[in-house]
Order: C-alpha cells, then sequence, then structure tokens
C-alpha cells in the first residue's frame, strides 16, 4: 500500500487540534481533583451505610470523565476498551435497588483504578498545557520580534526571550529564530505529549486481563445463547417446511398409489391418469426436497466458494447488482454459510423495504477478518430495531464473534458493513 506523504500543514492542523484536546484535558484533571475528593468521601460513608444515595450519581460523572479521556486517547491511535462490569439487570428502584447498585459499584475493580487514576491525573493531566504552553511561546517570540520589544526597551531594559535580551533589532531577530523553533517543536511535540498521555490513560482506565477474560466470557455466553436460539429457530423452520411440503407430498404419493393398484383392474385408463399425477406429485416434492436443501447449505457455496455464490445472488435479484470479491484462500463452511444468507436477507430487505435500483456487494479479506459490505441508493432508514430481520443478522453474526455496523440515513444510501474474525486455508484468489 502506497504511503500518502504528511504535509507540514497537516502536521500544523494536527497541533493546532491536540492544543485544545490537550486544553480540554487538562481542565479535566483540575476537574479530577474535585471528583477526587467527592467521590472517595461518598465511597467512605457508603461503606457505613449513608453515602449510597449520592454514590451513584459520582460515580456517573467519574465514568463520563474516563471515557472523554478515552476518546482523547483514541484519536491519538491508541483506542482504550471500558473495562466496567454490567449492571446488573431490573434493579430495584427503591432503597434496596440503590444499595445492590451500590455494591455493583464498589465490587468492580475498574471503580478503584478510576479513582486511582483520578488521583494521578491530577498532576499528569497538566502536560495537557504542554502544546498550549509551547504555542504561546512560540508567539511571545514572534510579537517581539515583529517591534513589541522597542516599549519594553524604553523602560529602561530588555525583555529576555530564551537566552537572548531583546532590547536591539539584531536580539530581536534572534528572539524571531528562536521562536521559529519553539513553533517547529510545538508541531512536533504536541502530537508525541498526547500519545504519552494516551499510554497513561490506557494503563490505568483500560481493562485488565481478569476483566477482559471476564467480558470474554459474558460475550460468549450471550452469543452461546443467540446461536442456540437460531439453532432452534432453523430446526422448526426445517421441521415445518417438511411436514407441510415435503412429508404432505410423499404422503399423498402413498395415498395416490393405492388408488391406481385398486384401479389397475377395474379402470386402466383412471389408472394411467391417477399415476400421471403422482408422477407430478414426486417431481414437485423432489424440488421441494432441494429447495429445502439449498436453504440449508446451497450448493453453488458448497462446490464454488463464497466469492460465486455472492455473484449468484446478484444475478438472481431484480435489482442491478454489482457484486465484487477478493478472497484469497477457503473460508470455513460456517463462516461462508453465515454471511451468504446474511446477504441473501440484506438484498431480499433492499428489495422490499428501501426501492432501490441499484445494489453494490463487495467481499474481502484482511487481517484475519473477512469483511463484506452491502450498499444501496434506496431512501434509507433502515433500523435493527424496527423489525427488518437485522437484529436477526446480528445475532447470527455474534455467533462467530462478528459485527454488523449500519449507516442509513433519511434520504440514502444505506451501507450495512459486516466483520467476521475467521482464517483462510488454501491460497486460492477469487476476485471480479
Amino acid at each position: 500500500m502506497k504511503t500518502v506523504p504528511v504535509t507540514w500543514r497537516g502536521r500544523t492542523r494536527r497541533a493546532a487540534l491536540d492544543t485544545l484536546v490537550g486544553v480540554a484535558i487538562a481542565a479535566g484533571a483540575l476537574l479530577s481533583i474535585v471528583l477526587f475528593v467527592t467521590t472517595a468521601y461518598f465511597i467512605v460513608i457508603a461503606v457505613i451505610g449513608l453515602g449510597f444515595l449520592a454514590l451513584p450519581y459520582c460515580t456517573r460523572a467519574v465514568r463520563w470523565l474516563a471515557d472523554l479521556n478515552r476518546r482523547a486517547a483514541a484519536r491519538s491511535g491508541v483506542p482504550v476498551e471500558r473495562p466496567y462490569r454490567p449492571e446488573p439487570e431490573e434493579i430495584e428502584k427503591d432503597i434496596v435497588g440503590w444499595m445492590r447498585r451500590c455494591k455493583w459499584i464498589l465490587t468492580d475493580p475498574a471503580t478503584w483504578r478510576d479513582l486511582l487514576w483520578l488521583l494521578l491525573n491530577c498532576v499528569v493531566g497538566l502536560v495537557g498545557f504542554v502544546p498550549a504552553g509551547l504555542l504561546y511561546y512560540a508567539g511571545e517570540g514572534l510579537f517581539l520580534a515583529c517591534g513589541l520589544w522597542k516599549p519594553v526597551a524604553d523602560g529602561g531594559q530588555g525583555r529576555w526571550y530564551a537566552s537572548v535580551t531583546v532590547d536591539s533589532w539584531p536580539a530581536a531577530f534572534a528572539a524571531g529564530l528562536l521562536a521559529l523553533v519553539v513553533l517547529t517543536g510545538w508541531v512536533l511535540l504536541s502530537p508525541l505529549v498526547l500519545q504519552g498521555y494516551a499510554y497513561f490513560v490506557r494503563f490505568l482506565l483500560g481493562p485488565t486481563r481478569q476483566s477482559r477474560l471476564a467480558s470474554r466470557v459474558q460475550h460468549l455466553s450471550e452469543t452461546r445463547s443467540g446461536a442456540l436460539d437460531i439453532q432452534a429457530a432453523e430446526l422448526r423452520r426445517i421441521e415445518r417446511d417438511l411436514h407441510d411440503g415435503a412429508q404432505a407430498r410423499l404422503v399423498s404419493l402413498g395415498l395416490q398409489l393405492g388408488a391406481v393398484d385398486r384401479k389397475m383392474a377395474q379402470d386402466p385408463e383412471e389408472a394411467r391418469r391417477m399415476l400421471r399425477q403422482a408422477r407430478t406429485s414426486s417431481v414437485q416434492a423432489l424440488s421441494e426436497l432441494r429447495d429445502l436443501v439449498r436453504g440449508i447449505h446451497p450448493p453453488v457455496l458448497a462446490e464454488r466458494g463464497l466469492a460465486d455464490a455472492l455473484r449468484a445472488l446478484g444475478l438472481a435479484s431484480p435489482l442491478q447488482a454489482t457484486v465484487v470479491a477478493d478472497l484469497p484462500g477457503g473460508l470455513p463452511d460456517p463462516v461462508e454459510s453465515a454471511v451468504y444468507f446474511a446477504v441473501s436477507e440484506l438484498l431480499t430487505n433492499v428489495l422490499k423495504h428501501a426501492d432501490a435500483q441499484h445494489v453494490e456487494i463487495v467481499a474481502w479479506y484482511a487481517e484475519g477478518t473477512l469483511h463484506a459490505r452491502v450498499t444501496d441508493d434506496g431512501h434509507g432508514g433502515a433500523d435493527a430495531t424496527a423489525g427488518s430481520g437485522l437484529e436477526g443478522i446480528r445475532r447470527r453474526l455474534a455467533s462467530f464473534d462478528g459485527g454488523l455496523e449500519i449507516d442509513s440515513p433519511r434520504g440514502g444510501p444505506t451501507v450495512i458493513k459486516m466483520e467476521l474474525p475467521c482464517a483462510l486455508s488454501s491460497p486460492k484468489t477469487s476476485s471480479s
């Protein structure tokens, strides 16, 4: 991949934004003092049973400030996950509920790490003023070089800037050069200062190994439950399709053959007509069985892989479809099935709800993750909570640790992205 060079204009814009973020971080450091004292006070009196009413509100403010610092760290290229344990469900809105909420707060290790972060952030967070201080000092030198040294020198003494006494134009010129050096340092050091602070935030506000493991166990429990629900629904669908379709036709076929046996000696013509009906019923039963098998695992998916299966979906769609697939190697069968049926259901949603003319399907593999994107030019407004099947797709993908991202503003277009971590097998490449 070709690297785009970073220009000085871009660096300067980044330094300016970093200066504003740094000032906000330093202001948060001042707020940390208040929050630390207040939260520590209510924790102490909550232990003896007096501060449980105010502790949840203090904790909410602390976590709000911590989340802001996590966002600032992510902006510096250091992502920090939230480490908090999930709040217990169905907490009563009475004194017992408040006590349970306080117990949940006090038994969460992240609460105590937040408290330690507040204490240390009172000092460490002040580094956010460094970019603003460098910018101010560079500006002071430039203003002196522009002639503002003269009123000071007229008062009887020059103004010190770095190691230069600015009391003449040559000294002012030297101060201007030093100011340009400071300005260059501001441009180059501002991102590094914030990045260093971001690592401090991740060290204290990021999840520990234990909390990450607990979150992982909870996620696996939820996805396992979802997978079992999906499997049960799939089995019910297969049983229903068999009972209402092929099974009913096969029972009817047996009855028709029995009637043919009785009619064979009495009315051969009628028996031949009934045989023709039985043949038609057998053909229909076979067709329904084939459709049922395709619904479980489409033959094109087993024979030609996901890329060609997606192209087949595009060709079968009444919409104008563009399919681009770049999949180097084979994918696990369950992952292929999950993406195939997800894309198939998304195309059905586009056809039924989006009033679109064109749809684009893109699939690619990068860094151990299978990506798929479905874009349509419809009127937008897709919502996973509106009963359009998107939540079912999300649950299906979550069974594979995958995710679904929906971007569908009113007026369109709708862009739905899917990601599933998986490993490839053979070095086969397919693209179009």
